[in-house]
Order: C-alpha cells, then sequence, then structure tokens
C-alpha cells in the first residue's frame, strides 16, 4: 500500500510539473518570455505559487524544461536504435544530431535567443542528457558496472552545451547589448559535429576494450 501511496505522489508530482513546464512554454511563445510572471504560469497550471516554486526556480528554467523534456529520453532512444555495427562515436554523434536538429524545435530554440537568463538556463540543461545516455552507451559497451559508460556521456553533454555556446555567441558586428536578443551563428549540426569528433579516440578505445572482453 505504502508503496502504491508513493507511486501515485510521483506520477501527481509529474503531471504537475509538466503542466508548469507547458504553461510556461505556451505563455512565452504567445506573449514573449519578457511577459511572462511566475503567477501567470502557476494560473494556467492550476496551481499556487508556491507549488510553482516547488518545482522550478524561475520562469527561465520552466520555459526551457519544455524546450528540452523529451531530448533526454530522445538521444537514449536513438542511440539505441542504431544498429551495433556502427562505430559507437558515430553513434553517438547520429543520436544527439537528430535530437537537436529536429525541424520541428525552430520556434522554440529560437525563443532561446531572447534573453541571457533563457540562454543560460538552456545551457545548463543540457546536462541533463547525461543519465539516459550514460545507460545507454554502458548497454551498448556491455558494461554497467564501471565509470566509463558516465564519464563518456559527461564528456558528450559537455561537447554538446560547448557547441551549443558557440552557436548561442553574439556574432561580433551584432551587439548584444541592444535588446538582449542573439542571432545563433553558424550551423549547429557543424558545431556538434566538432564539438563531438573530439570524443571520437574516447569512444573508439572504450568500443575496442568492449570488444576484447567479449
Amino acid at each position: 500500500m505504502t508503496t502504491t501511496r508513493a507511486g501515485l505522489r510521483e506520477q501527481k508530482k509529474q503531471a504537475t510539473r509538466v503542466a508548469l513546464r507547458e504553461a510556461a512554454l505556451r505563455l512565452a511563445l504567445r506573449d514573449g518570455p519578457d511577459n511572462v510572471r511566475v503567477d501567470d504560469i502557476a494560473e494556467a497550471a492550476g496551481v499556487s505559487p508556491r507549488t510553482y516554486n516547488n518545482y522550478f526556480s524561475s520562469r527561465e528554467q520552466a520555459i526551457v524544461a519544455a524546450v528540452t523534456a523529451a531530448r533526454e529520453a530522445r538521444v537514449a532512444a536513438t542511440l539505441a536504435a542504431v544498429p551495433a555495427t556502427a562505430p559507437l562515436a558515430d553513434a553517438v554523434t547520429r543520436a544527439i544530431l537528430e535530437q537537436y536538429t529536429d525541424p520541428g524545435d525552430d520556434d522554440t530554440l529560437l525563443l532561446i535567443t531572447a534573453g541571457p537568463g533563457l540562454r543560460a538556463a538552456f545551457l545548463d540543461a543540457s546536462a541533463a542528457v547525461e543519465p539516459p545516455l550514460a545507460a545507454a552507451i554502458g548497454r551498448r559497451l556491455g558494461d554497467t558496472g564501471t565509470p566509463v559508460a558516465r564519464v563518456l556521456a559527461a564528456s558528450a553533454a559537455a561537447a554538446v552545451r560547448i557547441a551549443l555556446q558557440d552557436w548561442l555567441r553574439p556574432a561580433p558586428a551584432v551587439p548584444a547589448a541592444t535588446d538582449g536578443l542573439v542571432v545563433p551563428s553558424g550551423s549547429l549540426p557543424d558545431l556538434l559535429r566538432a564539438a563531438l569528433a573530439a570524443l571520437a579516440p574516447a569512444l573508439d578505445a572504450a568500443e575496442e576494450e568492449a570488444r576484447q572482453r567479449r
């Protein structure tokens, strides 16, 4: 019975989190992120501002959570679906590229450029991909008992963050101080590929070690 109650509580908390982040994104797209207040998000989700603060520390965090909510699980699922014959480095790159360059994300990704608070929250959120990616890499290597998969996943998340930082960096000719808007520069897929390429030797080495164990 206790386990059942705990499960129901967790489901309710997850439902509240989803309602808050979806309300935050909906209001930000409709009114602009600077015009969204925490009270507005809480009201739209049917909860109190106090409840809101139990889940998110800022409106930016809630908006970004809606943008990135499903991406972490999709990266892991995509990696798992890549044929085992593909090199691990290629599989990780493919999985990340597919999820960070989804055409359906265009409007919401552009929303992230609206201000420094959103950009910072978006960059911080890149670390959330680590646990599911580590699990997927561990399964692929047949090694879930050592830190190898976690280290590789953390390195991949860091590479994603660096690529996103470069993508969101203001161009010298575009003063960001005017209204806080940053026009993304360069090709995000190219930036991701370049950043992840630095991890290829480590991924190849881990894969070779796993092959020898088998």
